[in-house]
């Protein structure tokens, strides 16, 4: 099959690594100012060895694919996508999103049969243009079951290179799992700037967490998904020690976090049905305190 990859970061790159060692057809969809860094490969270390896989670099999709795997950090979605003609002949789309609200404006461009929502859990670093790094012994993917029969294909391929792969059938519950694990977790992170274990050692921000998690699963349960705080908290305390968020490792690099991606859901969700949730909202002022002091140092 042939495929697309829309951001070719930590995940995109990860996900087109896996494929193109597999045997399937991948490009990568680049900005134009950076096509020329990269190599025509992707190269990815695992904790269980490492692989090499040429792939062909694009900054715009002009290929019929079979499928295209969007991978962009969510506040980059809408001008990412103008690498993707409106003309364009994509059998499915799948986003691996951050959040939820992205999945409404997908299915708006590309209807909404064609896109396939899909969650991801792994800890990977893209460490150099074509480079990817998965530094956790785990990938799992868990895609709605609406592309389960002209997907299964390819899900048996990245079981082969070492995914986890699930279809699942009710897809708010998929997001909302997803998002109710790891809102917490990344603005409990951020916010103080720890990591798991230093977060699980003080019992101020382990009590935020937990308080966090609740407050999440309660806006995911009014909005109709099926999630379970109690089974969420023992994820959360199984993860490795030095466990550190994506957003808290962007904040701490100076990029970009996703803050609205990821916050944002359960704050506007929240008020939609009249749900405290105090405490992911004193985090989300804590993070963009965090991010004005940073800001205020660099530019001076």
């Amino acid at each position: 099959m042939k495929h697309a990859i829309l951001g070719a970061g930590a995940v995109g790159g990860l996900v087109g690594a896996v494929l193109a060692h597999e045997g399937e057809d991948v490009t990568l969809l680049v900005r134009p100012e950076n096509q020329s860094g990269y190599p025509g490969k992707l190269t990815l270390n695992t904790p269980n060895g490492g692989t090499e896989s040429p792939v062909r670099i694009e900054t715009k999709l002009t290929d019929d694919v079979d499928v295209l795997w969007v991978a962009v950090k969510t506040y980059e979605l809408i001008g990412a996508l103008s690498a993707v003609p409106s003309e364009s002949n994509i059998g499915t789309i799948i986003p691996l999103l951050n959040g939820i609200d992205h999945v409404a404006l997908l299915r708006v461009r590309f209807g909404h049969e064609n896109v396939v929502p899909a969650t991801i859990a792994v800890e990977a670093e893209r460490v150099a243009a074509g480079q990817i790094v998965q530094c956790s012994p785990f990938a799992r993917l868990a895609l709605s079951m609406l592309g389960q029969e002209r997907l299964a294909n390819v899900a048996d391929r990245l079981r082969h290179g070492g995914f986890t792969c699930e279809f699942q059938a009710d897809e708010k519950t998929m997001l909302w799992s997803k998002l109710a694990f790891l809102g917490p977790f990344a603005l409990t992170s951020t916010a103080s700037d720890m990591d798991k274990q230093g977060i699980f050692a003080d019992s101020a921000w382990r009590a935020r967490l937990e308080s966090a998690v609740g407050e999440a699963c309660a806006v995911a349960v009014a909005d109709g998904a099926v999630v379970d705080g109690g089974k969420i908290l023992p994820t959360l305390a199984s993860l490795p020690a030095t466990m550190r968020s994506s957003m808290q490792k962007d904040v701490s690099a100076g990029r970009m976090p996703e803050l609205d991606a990821i916050g944002g859901p359960i704050l506007r969700r929240g008020e939609r049905y009249n749900l405290n949730v105090p405490v992911t909202r004193e985090m989300v002022a804590r993070i963009q305190d965090r991010l004005s002091t940073l800001h205020s140092a660099s530019a001076s």
